[in-house]
């Protein structure tokens, strides 16, 4: 390598994990499996008003995923510096590398160490590796990559959902008590589309599954485990963490859209797990309808690297007619952050993301009639919703006008949320997490509701929507309610508090699914954009048995354009990581929350 040039890698700038304790250097001789994220052929498209235009599978990746030249000119660098290709995908832009440690130090240039490090859960401390500083790669690939993930394993998000009190089980509500509040439409239950959920730990067991949806006398829905870079559904052993998020995510969706298929993407809680968690779930055939992700963290605890990397996958999702919802955050307007600042949690601050925020909700389920809501926030140290200004994402012009605070820095930044929904832990959800039945709330909650709701009317509309924001914020003004929304008036998150319209707690507030669909339908005309036909999973009666498919994905057929597909039979567990290599089942390794 005498004669290797080398250029640092840009956002690749790692701090010092807090409150880290060393254990020890990494083993020259440890395999460590990295992605490598590679630039587009060509940035996506934009209509004149700056909205993006959909796109087909094969329109993405012949025109925006990553050419073959520059798959050939990395794999042909990173193989002069002694690391194996164990995978590529053109269409999603990412080259999986692997090797020992020695030769990652020589080809990024990182000293890697293993260390602890409090956990997320604030209880207890995990193992992983890390470092420090940025990453160097060859000069000849400099504007090419754009990122290499996975080396530092430290814990990257946080699960947004709460537990009530004991009390909270007298003023709670079932999932379809809180939709038949919002009005979600009638005559619709999801059938023929495809709900991703995203999780980063835990799991789920069919027994629960099938207990909690027949008590509430709701068929059980079709839901596939699949297991990306390693990890996998592992249930029954973190009832008070991981395994309340999962099963929150699938039994909110799952009640509220039954019709639904549910395929749950299992990633390791690091960035690398993150993203290509995202990356799969965007890219699989067939495409979802929408994403839910109630995982994250603030903005500034992400490298640049990464927090581009993910945006960029929600991008390729809202390109393919994926409408991604991502919870707000449980932390108010400070997301946790302990410098006394406001802070957005991110991948909620994407402007391709649905920031979905949390109200305190009261109403009387025999009638379904919505008595106050409320921003929700517990005070000190009991909770409240995310929101707030994005200092690293510009506003989106289709959230110019409704009044998004300006930052002192004097650029208008992306305002989060854009919608709302029930996420009070004393006013949550029912459900059952590993045989107990418990109340659970968060913005956790709010993420895979809006999915379900999405699905419902897509289901109706005979189309997916995308990035759905372009139509909610459509003639919305400064202090002007939205149509389809109830608009919240009464709370603060901390720095901001609720008013009339748009506000950075509650966004354009909770849904009214009935009026909501008639808007959106009004504003598309009831016609999907060119190519924007999703492919729709019909899963295969409760309890049969069938495979996952190859790389990960889920069994199913279907083009993009035609909207006809076959999803895979509920129960069936599909594993592999993005890049096509197939993982051992298993428990997540060290530093995976």
């Amino acid at each position: 390598m005498p004669n290797e040039s080398f250029v640092t890698l840009p956002g690749s700038n790692r701090r010092p994990v807090p409150s880290a304790e060393l254990v020890r250097a990494v083993e020259p001789t440890e395999r460590i499996e990295v992605t490598v994220v590679l630039r587009r052929r060509a940035e996506l498209p934009h209509d004149a008003l700056g909205q993006p235009v959909r796109l087909s599978r094969s329109d993405l990746e012949r025109h925006h995923g990553a050419d073959p030249a520059d798959i050939e000119l990395v794999a042909s660098a990173l193989s002069r510096l002694g690391l194996e290709m164990t995978g590529q995908d053109a269409g999603s832009r990412w080259i999986k590398a692997a090797g020992p440690a020695s030769a990652m130090t020589a080809a990024f240039g990182a000293e890697l160490s293993v260390v602890t490090s409090p956990s997320m859960t604030g209880q207890g401390r995990v193992t992983h590796r890390a470092r420090e500083g940025t990453l160097r790669i060859p000069a000849e690939l400099d504007g090419i990559v754009v990122a290499v993930l996975g080396l530092d394993t430290r814990p990257q998000a946080r699960s947004q959902a709460r537990k009530g009190s004991p009390a909270a089980a007298a003023t709670s509500y079932t999932p379809p008590q809180v939709a038949a509040f919002y009005q979600f439409p009638a005559g619709t239950d999801g059938t023929g589309e495809t709900i991703a959920v995203i999780e980063l730990g835990g799991g789920f067991s069919s027994t629960d599954l099938d207990t909690y949806f027949s008590g509430l006398g709701v068929r059980v829905p079709s839901v596939t485990a699949q297991g990306i870079d390693g990890a996998s559904n592992v249930a029954g052993q973190d009832p008070n963490g991981a395994d309340g998020e999962v099963l929150l995510d699938i039994e909110v969706a799952g009640s509220v859209a039954p019709g639904a298929a549910q395929v749950v993407y299992f990633g390791p809680n690091t960035d690398q797990g993150f993203i290509d968690a995202v990356t799969t779930a965007v890219h699989a055939t067939p495409t979802p309808t929408t994403v839910s992700i109630s995982w994250g963290q603030s903005e500034d605890s992400w490298t640049p690297q990464a927090r581009t990397a993910l945006d960029a996958a929600i991008a390729d999702g809202v390109a393919l007619g994926v409408t991604v919802c991502v919870a707000a955050g449980d932390n108010g307007s400070g997301d946790a952050v302990t410098d006394g600042k406001p802070h957005v949690d991110f991948p909620a601050s994407s402007p391709h993301a649905l920031a979905c925020g949390g109200t305190s909700l009261r109403g009387d389920p025999a009638t379904g009639v919505i008595s106050s809501e409320t921003v929700w926030n517990d005070g000190s140290g009991g909770g409240a919703t995310g929101g707030g200004v994005s200092d690293t994402f510009a506003q989106p012009t289709w959230q110019a006008g409704v009044g998004v605070p300006v930052l002192t820095a004097g650029s208008p930044g992306r305002g989060v949320p854009d919608v709302a929904g029930n996420a009070d832990p004393e006013t949550g959800y029912k459900v059952l997490v590993d045989g107990q039945q418990t109340v659970v709330g968060g913005t956790s909650a709010v993420a895979p509701l809006w999915a379900a709701l999405t699905c419902r009317m897509a289901q109706a509309a005979k189309h997916s929507f995308g990035l759905m924001q372009q139509s909610l914020y459509a003639g919305v003004a400064s202090g002007q309610a939205a149509a389809g929304f109830h608009d919240i008036t009464s709370g603060s998150n901390g720095a901001y508090s609720a008013g009339p319209g748009w506000d950075a707690c509650t966004g354009l507030g909770s849904p009214n699914g009935s009026a909501l669909l008639a808007r959106l339908t009004a504003t598309t005309g009831g016609q999907a954009g060119a190519g924007s036909g999703s492919p729709v999973g019909v899963g295969a009666p409760t309890g049969t048995t069938g495979t996952g498919g190859p790389a990960g994905t889920t069994t199913g057929s279907g083009s993009p354009a035609d909207g006809a597909g076959t999803g895979s039979p509920t129960g069936t567990t599909g594993t592999g990581s993005p890049m096509g290599t197939t993982p051992a089942d298993g428990q997540p390794g060290a530093g995976q929350g």
